[in-house]
C-alpha cells in the first residue's frame, strides 16, 4: 500500500465515539490490500493529488451504528467511501468519471447524493464494473 494506510482504511469516528471495536480480521485486511493494490493507489496515481477515504471497512456493529446496508461490502473490506482534499463536488464527480473511464478493475462505483461522496468496491477476480447513482 503506497498511498493509504491500514489505520486510515479502518478509522471511525462513530467507532470512537460508541466505543465499537472496529478492527477487521485476516480476510478483511486481505481484501483492504486488494482494493487499494488494485483501486485506490492506481487512482491516487491517475489522479495526481491526495484522495480522503472518509469509511473503508466496517465491523457489522459499526455498520448498523451507522445505517449501512445489511450486505455492505464495507463490511468486507471490499468497500472504500472517497472524496477529493477539496471536498468538491465537482472534483468528487472528477474521481468518480476517472474510475469510470480509466480501466481499473472496481466491483462497484457509485455515485452518492450528486457526488457528495464517491463509493467504490474491489472483489478478488468478481467484479461487475456496476455504476449506480443514489438520489436522495
Amino acid at each position: 500500500m503506497k498511498y493509504f494506510t491500514m489505520a486510515e482504511l479502518t478509522s471511525s469516528a462513530t467507532a470512537r465515539r460508541k466505543r465499537i471495536d472496529n478492527t477487521p480480521d485476516m480476510q478483511a485486511k486481505a481484501n483492504l490490500t486488494a482494493l487499494v493494490s488494485n483501486v485506490l493507489d492506481p487512482l491516487r496515481e491517475l489522479y495526481g493529488k491526495p484522495i480522503v477515504v472518509t469509511s473503508g471497512y466496517r465491523s457489522v456493529k459499526l455498520n448498523r451504528a451507522v445505517g449501512g446496508a445489511a450486505r455492505s461490502q464495507h463490511c468486507k473490506g471490499e468497500a472504500a467511501d472517497i472524496r477529493c482534499v477539496s471536498d468538491s463536488r465537482a472534483e468528487n464527480k472528477r474521481l468518480f468519471e476517472l474510475i469510470k473511464t480509466s480501466g481499473l478493475p472496481y466491483d462497484q462505483l457509485i455515485d452518492e447524493y450528486d457526488y457528495d461522496w464517491v463509493h467504490v468496491s474491489f472483489r478478488m477476480g468478481k467484479n461487475r464494473r456496476e455504476v449506480l447513482h443514489v438520489r436522495r
